[in-house]
């Protein structure tokens, strides 16, 4: 049986796939999370996530090795409740089905047209209930960040001014300065495109998980979500 987390970018698969990878190495004999597939909605919008749905429901068709399916996104500004009643909107649509997520990490049956089932849940990347990627990982560094955190009197300047950024757009800044200039070594630096940015960002994760605090409490939950996709079949990375 397979598990298939739905996720908006490749980003965030190297995300997850390292939180997994740092998850798996705490179970020791405990059955390990595993994640056969992960599906990338290339930006998030309703028919996005509709179009990957179906396409999963296509495949319970043709086969029904699907065991479970995850959907992680981000909350952005929006409330809990807001998420999950666009979530279910587009689980509704899909497998016409009248069940719906009352919460994340909460699993619902879903069926195919010929009756195969498999379980979905869903869980909202944020920190401190708001925010996105950038905005966890700016909330779990485990660096000193001298010239990253130097940005909040760069923003106090710049609103005085009379400019704004946005929250989010001052997030991305504060990590791919983080990146480039915090935790990346001389010899990195030669290719800092590549190793020491979020255009890199599969590398980072690959290679320098330890600049993340992986017991920041603000993973807790997301933890207890991908436990929920422990399974005896012998974990892979694709």
């Amino acid at each position: 049986m397979s598990n298939i987390i739905i996720v908006e970018s490749k980003n965030d698969e190297a995300f997850m796939k390292a939180m997994i990878e740092v998850l798996n190495c705490d179970i020791h004999v405990e059955e390990p999370i595993c994640i056969e597939n992960y599906e990338s909605l290339k930006g998030l919008s309703e028919e996005q996530l509709k179009n990957t749905l179906n396409e999963l429901k296509a495949q319970m068709q043709k086969n029904d090795d699907i065991e479970k399916i995850g959907i992680i996104i981000d909350i952005d500004n929006y409330s809990e409740p807001e998420r999950l009643e666009w979530v279910n909107k587009c689980i509704q649509q899909v497998f016409k089905s009248n069940k719906t997520l009352s919460s994340t990490k909460q699993f619902i049956d879903i069926c195919g047209d010929n009756g195969t089932k498999a379980q979905l849940a869903c869980y909202f990347t944020n920190f401190e209930g708001k925010g996105e990627l950038e905005t966890l990982l700016k909330g779990i560094k485990a660096r000193e960040s001298p010239h990253a955190d130097c940005l909040d009197s760069w923003k106090t300047c710049i609103e005085s001014k009379g400019k704004k950024i946005k929250q989010k757009d001052f997030d991305k800044f504060w990590v791919n300065t983080y990146l480039r200039f915090d935790t990346c070594s001389k010899q990195e630096q030669k290719q800092a495109g590549g190793k020491c940015s979020m255009s890199g960002f599969d590398y980072v994760m690959k290679h320098k998980k330890d600049i993340w605090d992986w017991d920041n409490p603000a993973l807790d939950d997301l933890k207890e979500f991908l436990h929920s996709f422990a399974n005896i079949v012998k974990f892979t990375h694709n």
